[in-house]
């Protein structure tokens, strides 16, 4: 009797001594597993935002010349290799004298052409808003402007405007404000404003025939 109590103990002792290992085994594997998969999902997860960082390069191109009817064309070339308008000035340079500067940029991922330049300069402020205003009935939108003392039109007013090939046409009016007082500009700015009309942009500087001016350039949604 005492032989078989002994050997039963044994036996159990045994068994439970096998399960607790079975037991330790399983965890062990399921820690593993667990931790190899936490690994493999942050690694996934860590390579995902990498691949979701947008790589926004730009490319830049400098135009400048000495005669604005030369920029448009240069600029509408830029414009069908997918630039488009960043910002304008005019000055004296080192080597080139008196220019209009233009810079331009792309996205070299997607060198497309959307948009076409249009650029206006006059030493006379009156043909100016004449000619602002065809090209707002066109569609085109005010970019930029910069007084200019070009070597063959003398001291002009520039003005860039810019149309989106693939947006819907939206026609502008144009006021174009010249004034040799700032008192009276602003007199004039509030009347503009008081009629619907945005500011767009501002110069001083010196034109050929309205002498040195400050000029200002509102705009509006043409009456439809």
């Amino acid at each position: 009797m005492l032989v078989r109590i002994t050997l039963s103990v044994v036996l159990l002792s045994g068994i439970a001594i096998a399960s607790g290992r079975v037991r330790h085994a399983q965890t062990e594997n399921l820690f593993t597993t667990v931790n190899s998969n936490s690994y493999a999902g942050s690694n996934t997860s860590s390579n995902d935002a990498t691949a979701s960082i947008p790589r926004d390069q730009r490319e830049f191109r400098l135009l400048a010349t000495n005669k604005t009817s030369t920029m448009q064309k240069e600029m509408n070339e830029a414009a069908n290799a997918g630039y488009r308008f960043e910002g304008t000035m005019g000055g004296e340079t080192s080597f080139g004298g008196s220019e209009v500067v233009v810079v331009m940029s792309r996205n070299p991922a997607a060198p497309k052409q959307r948009y076409e330049y249009k650029l206006l300069a006059t030493s006379k402020t009156s043909t100016m808003q004449k000619e602002l205003q065809q090209a707002g009935d066109a569609g085109f939108e005010f970019k930029g402007q910069s007084v200019y003392s070009s070597t063959f039109g003398g001291k002009e007013v520039v003005v860039i405007l810019e149309r989106d090939f693939e947006s819907t046409p939206v026609q502008w009016e144009y006021r174009l404000l010249a004034t040799k007082k700032t008192s009276t500009m602003q007199k004039e700015l509030n009347e503009a404003g008081a009629e619907g009309f945005i500011f767009v942009g501002v110069t001083v500087g010196e034109t050929l025939v309205g002498g040195r001016e400050v000029v200002s350039i509102l705009r509006r949604p043409a009456a439809r």
